[in-house]
């Protein structure tokens, strides 16, 4: 294995097209609403992002290895780990673990500054605002990731959507709009939806270390009718967007797309529900966030190409 296809898996690549997914459509709104786009800072907002989602990741892989929360859910029977296990299985040491996840710090805040010379104060505002959230997601001594009291969830629709769309607008414009909030709900709403889901793997051995998220301090069942009610905003939340015609009204077709979602959580009956159920639901929960986001920004093109 290579050194690119270590980094992938150590730094769970696999979750970051869901931040670019939100630079696109940000950039795209610019291009249509306001029929501004420069390349190369769209490049420049598109690596920052990026890097600073890796850095959100890995910065939690790091902090729940030392916590023991990681390894608690390797060792359990009734978990299953979702971190990269480059760190619980030895692949990498604690010391190299830690270099790439501050050097990916690194590369976004450069590529913050370069955007606040070249599109003004907003890139700091929302910049800032993003480091906190992911440094702080869980290190000492805010940790609001473990408060237990849904500042997780609402940190994700912001890091996850309303931050992104909205930064990668004001980097091409240099103003913000009301649109944005809209815009930037789905993509917020689904990706919030797939990493709540992710708890349901490991919520017992989160509770034997001390990590108190939603499903830790709900239990599974009440935890779960809230994972179901995350999924109707995300819905309702693109109905309204074509409604105030923030999106073109024909994009209302992405809702197809949740239909095997739907179908699964109609499945998961209480006596259905177990670890393997729960690990589907993660992965086609991350499949439907993809797809929605890609549908919309096809919509989006097509709104632009067609002058509606």
């Amino acid at each position: 294995m290579n050194k690119w296809q270590e980094f992938r898996q150590a730094s769970r690549m696999h979750f970051v097209p869901l931040m670019a997914i939100c630079v696109i459509q940000g950039t795209l709104a610019a291009w249509v609403w306001n029929e501004q786009f420069s390349l190369w800072i769209a490049l420049v907002t598109m690596i920052g992002s990026c890097a600073a989602h890796i850095f959100s990741m890995m910065i939690n892989d790091l902090w729940d290895y030392r916590s023991g929360a990681d390894q608690a859910a390797y060792e359990s029977d009734e978990a299953i780990s979702t971190d990269s296990g480059y760190l619980t299985s030895g692949k990498w040491d604690e010391r190299t673990f830690e270099l790439v996840t501050w050097a990916m710090l690194g590369i976004a805040l450069a590529c913050a500054v370069l955007l606040y010379f070249v599109s003004g104060w907003g890139v700091l505002l929302l910049g800032g605002l993003g480091c906190f959230l992911a440094l702080f997601y869980v290190v000492p001594p805010i940790r609001y990731g473990y408060a237990g009291k849904g500042t997780s969830e609402f940190a994700h629709v912001l890091s996850f959507g309303v931050f992104p769309v909205m930064g990668s607008y004001y980097v091409q414009t240099g103003h913000f709009d009301i649109r944005l909030w809209l815009l930037s709900l789905p993509m917020g709403l689904l990706t919030t939806l797939t990493f709540f889901n992710h708890h349901f793997l490991h919520w017992k051995t989160d509770r034997q270390v001390g990590k108190r998220t939603l499903v830790v301090m709900w239990g599974e069942r009440k935890s779960f009718r809230f994972s179901v009610f995350l999924l109707i905003l995300a819905l309702l939340s693109i109905a309204l967007c074509a409604v105030a015609r923030v999106i073109p009204v024909y994009a209302v077709i992405v809702l197809l797309a949740a239909l095997p979602l739907c179908r699964m959580y109609t499945k998961m009956k209480p006596s259905h529900r177990n670890l393997q159920t729960h690990q589907q639901l993660l992965w086609l929960s991350l499949r439907t966030s993809l797809q929605f986001g890609a549908l919309i920004i096809v919509a989006q093109l097509v709104s632009r190409w067609i002058g509606t």
